[in-house]
């Protein structure tokens, strides 16, 4: 790269910071994300919803096409990275509601042990 133009080395150097300036907002935009999608997965668990909920999905992915579209970006890339996040998301909520019927089964459990203590 030493044979590059200075001007050149210069207007690259701006954005590729720029690049890393957005990249750094998706991932802190993706976090807060995740926070709140945590938050729909203890409410899910807690009242036996199932985690996937693909009616909602295909809004979400209709919805996000169109964003897209006005956007100037790849409709099809933006249904796939959705596809990705949606899927991450399930994990979560599949992990959330696995933990809460743990936690359901040891409570349960100690209750019983107390009972029973209780009764001899």
């Amino acid at each position: 790269m030493s044979d590059i133009d200075e001007s050149v080395r210069a207007e690259l150097t701006r954005l590729r910071e720029s690049i890393d300036n957005i990249d750094a907002a998706v991932v802190h935009m993706l976090a807060e994300r995740f926070k709140c999608t945590q938050q729909v997965g203890v409410l899910k668990a807690q009242h036996q919803l199932p985690p996937a909920d693909p009616a909602r999905e295909a809004r979400q992915i209709t919805r996000l096409r169109q964003l897209a579209e006005n956007a100037k970006l790849d409709p099809a890339f933006a249904e796939k990275l959705l596809n990705f996040i949606i899927a991450e998301v399930i994990r979560h909520h599949e992990t959330i509601a696995d933990e809460t019927i743990a936690d359901e089964a040891t409570a349960d459990e100690t209750e019983a042990g107390t009972d029973m203590e209780e009764k001899d």
